[in-house]
């Protein structure tokens, strides 16, 4: 007699993410495509919000494994008395001593600080919900990160702030003293760069410099972060804005899942993913630098580093004596002639290595380098690590596609 083999049971896995923000639905594309990879599982999700109460299914729910990004007072609880493996995309509290996969605040203010220092900004500022945790950590890194080059921060502080609240509190509250952050860019230093703790604080200080009179970016550069396409869309101008990985942080999490759910023990801790990259739109796009001559050859190295220009190609642009140039540059942007040359011809072969699958021979000729070897050693040199390592790094696991 033939013997009959049951299929496998699919692991029932609860994603409690919400759909309504780009951020969340990077996170359920990255699940997703774990899945298709890796795992059948049975997927039960329902169309949430951040802070969204605690769904009643879930207290009597029997499942195998639980996503969490949902913000309530009682989630974590619930879902500890289910006693299943359980992933979390949120801070949760550190006694808890439960598994989370987050985006790297201190790493995407350095982004925007390094983006908005690149513009030869000297004056900065950063508006964002006062109390929402990720604000608050991106503030305290935007603001540090400031101090140690020396230079000045301001820091929108709402007049009456919550004491206590959830992110959804936070930034609705946030959201109706429009009028107070107009109030506060009135005072701010111009030129200015601004970080925004978040696209929506970002529309919302465009909003203010308009109502103010304000040019952007040629007053007051403006930077938010999650990359939304909609709202940085209808921004004006549009918002520049920082991209988290979201698709690794949800592939991640759904890999740690897997092996919790296999038994596997998983030291307690947060996992935290570095950003992807930034998007440049109009509301950055300046040189903020009152030295015409600086600011001419800033651009001319903008626009033709990647053409195989060198420092006496920029000297026949902008003409002035090497060592009065180079003495500007170190000066104003705090690097040299031919440093600045190199590092935008490096930032354009780290955006070719992380979104092409071109060959290294490839990327050298796109940047004006005849010879590949010249840009694995010059590459090392610069960023400690060699180019294809820097691709490993910033392959997303989950196999997303590569474009040429």
């Amino acid at each position: 007699m033939k013997k009959v083999v049951k299929p496998a049971c699919r692991p029932r896995v609860a994603l409690l993410v919400e759909s309504s923000r780009a951020y969340g639905r990077g996170i359920l594309s990255g699940v997703a495509k774990f899945v298709r990879e890796h795992d059948a599982w049975s997927i039960f999700f329902q169309d949430l919000n951040l802070c969204d109460e605690t769904p009643e299914w879930l207290r009597s729910w029997h499942g195998e494994g639980i996503i969490s990004r949902l913000e309530n007072r009682d989630v974590v609880s619930v879902i500890q008395r289910l006693k299943l493996p359980a992933v979390y995309l949120l801070h949760v509290n550190p006694a808890a001593k439960l598994p989370g996969v987050l985006t790297d605040n201190v790493a995407v203010s350095r982004l925007c600080f390094e983006h908005l220092r690149e513009r030869g900004f000297r004056n900065f500022a950063f508006c964002g919900f006062n109390g929402a945790d990720y604000s608050d950590e991106r503030r305290d890194g935007f603001v540090s990160m400031v101090a140690e080059a020396g230079l000045p921060c301001h820091v929108y502080i709402a007049d009456q702030p919550l004491a206590r609240g959830d992110t959804a509190q936070f930034e609705g509250l946030g959201l109706k003293d429009g009028g107070l952050v107009a109030n506060w860019i009135k005072t701010l230093a111009r030129p200015i760069g601004v970080m925004a703790c978040n696209d929506m604080r970002g529309q919302q200080v465009l909003d203010a410099c308009r109502a103010t009179g304000v040019a952007v970016p040629e007053e007051i550069a403006v930077i938010g972060v999650d990359n939304d396409e909609v709202l940085c869309s209808l921004s004006e101008p549009p918002l520049s804005s920082v991209v988290p990985d979201t698709e690794r942080i949800g592939y991640e999490a759904a890999a740690l899942l897997a092996r919790m759910m296999s038994g596997e023990k998983v030291p307690p801790g947060e996992i935290f993913v570095p950003p992807g990259s930034i998007i440049t739109r109009r509301s950055t796009d300046v040189l903020a630098i009152d030295d015409r001559q600086i600011a001419a050859a800033t651009r001319f190295i903008r626009e033709r580093a990647c053409e195989g220009i060198d420092v006496s190609d920029v000297l026949r642009a902008v003409p002035m004596s090497r060592s009065t140039l180079d003495r500007k540059f170190i000066k104003i942007l705090g690097r040299s002639l031919k440093d600045e040359i190199l590092r935008v011809r490096l930032g354009r072969v780290k955006q070719l290595l992380a979104e092409t699958d071109f060959p290294l021979s490839l990327i050298s000729e796109k940047v004006g380098l005849e010879h590949m070897e010249h840009l694995s050693r010059m590459f090392k040199e610069r960023e400690g690590i060699t180019p294809s390592e820097f691709r490993g790094q910033h392959l997303i696991r989950n196999g997303a596609s590569r474009h040429h």
